[in-house]
């Protein structure tokens, strides 16, 4: 893996003519930015950029990474959903990116970073068989597979329970460790615990939110942790589009 890159982001983004948000950020190298908002202000739309998939509306800026590589080939992409295949075992999820690309797949990596995420024991089973929480620790070893130094999520823990949730949060800080995160999430309670920086998208604006002392992950009911949330929920209750 190259190392990591920070990301210069800055410029307009209209959908049907309109301003949905501007934007003149960057996403500091081997850290993790956290992006909120209420739905809608363009959060998703971001990553989608940062991706250069299509969108649906037309950017005006520009998107580059510090080490002046082409972005689109150093960034790997975890969504909310697993996305895993049904049919083929849990081993053969984390190393299908490589299938589809016409390349040899290194099973022995695969399968150390099956290791990692606890999953060790589960590599022939299929992923029906597992719970929602193991199934987005596959789709993290499969991330972690691509050995890209940007790291793209959207709300990939979500969906979980909230033990599962703050337990995926650590595993995630912990196997990302020197890879540039960017992750959207709605809970002000993640990003406290996760962000280097907090970015808050709203009524077309964004701007840096003040992040704890602490170095991440901090501790759910750390005084620091608790009163980032609070003021971050009030922030967002109150925010309009």
């Amino acid at each position: 893996m190259t190392k990591a890159p920070g990301i210069v982001f800055s410029g307009q983004y209209r959908l049907n003519g309109n301003l949905l948000f501007e934007a003149a950020v960057e996403f500091p190298a081997a850290q993790w930015t956290c992006l909120l908002g209420r739905s809608g202000v363009g959060k998703s739309t971001i990553l989608r950029l940062l991706l250069g998939f299509d969108t649906g509306g037309t950017f005006d800026g520009t998107i580059q990474a510090t080490n002046a590589l082409p972005l689109a080939y150093q960034i790997s992409y975890m969504a909310q959903s697993a996305l895993v295949l049904p049919w083929l075992s849990v081993l053969e999820n984390i190393y299908i990116g490589a299938c589809l690309r016409g390349g040899k797949p290194d099973i022995d990596l695969a399968r150390s970073l099956l290791g990692r995420v606890g999953l060790s024991g589960h590599a022939h089973q299929k992923p029906g068989t597992l719970s929602g929480g193991m199934r987005q620790r596959i789709a993290l070893a499969r991330t972690l597979f691509e050995n890209r130094p940007v790291v793209l999520l959207d709300e990939p823990f979500s969906a979980l329970d909230a033990a599962t949730r703050a337990e995926m949060q650590e595993l995630a800080a912990d196997v990302l460790q020197g890879r540039t995160v960017v992750l959207v999430t709605h809970d002000p309670g993640e990003a406290a615990r996760l962000a280097h920086q907090i970015l808050v998208m709203s009524a077309g604006k964004t701007r840096s939110w003040p992040v704890p002392d602490s170095v991440p992950v901090r501790q759910i009911h750390a005084p620091e942790t608790i009163t980032c949330q609070a003021r971050l929920l009030d922030h967002l209750r109150k925010a309009t589009l």
